[in-house]
């Protein structure tokens, strides 16, 4: 058995193979990640605003979610843009 020269065994991709398994990837964790905001926002908002669960939403309860749930993505947002601009700009700095 040779256990030294695992190469000839492993399988190549060809760039076009690779740049759409990387778009796949992305696409997997983009959608992770919106799944993940989602409840994490769902979480919050119910927690500050239903106080008292019921089979229905009063209207005070469904402006405390949809304003809540608006400033949690204004929120979201701006630590994105945030975050993405200093990536950018340690890139930048690498380079």
């Amino acid at each position: 058995m040779d256990f030294g020269s695992s190469s000839s065994s492993s399988p190549s991709i060809d760039p076009a193979q690779r740049e759409q398994l990387m778009d796949s990837v992305k696409q997997q964790v983009a959608l992770a990640n919106a799944q993940e905001i989602l409840q994490r926002m769902s979480e919050k908002c119910f927690k500050k605003c239903i106080t008292r669960p019921g089979s229905s939403l009063d209207n005070s309860e469904q402006k405390c979610i949809a304003m809540c749930m608006d400033r949690y993505m204004d929120s979201w947002n701006l630590v994105s843009r945030v975050y993405s601009s200093r990536l950018s700009k340690e890139r930048a700095k690498l380079a």
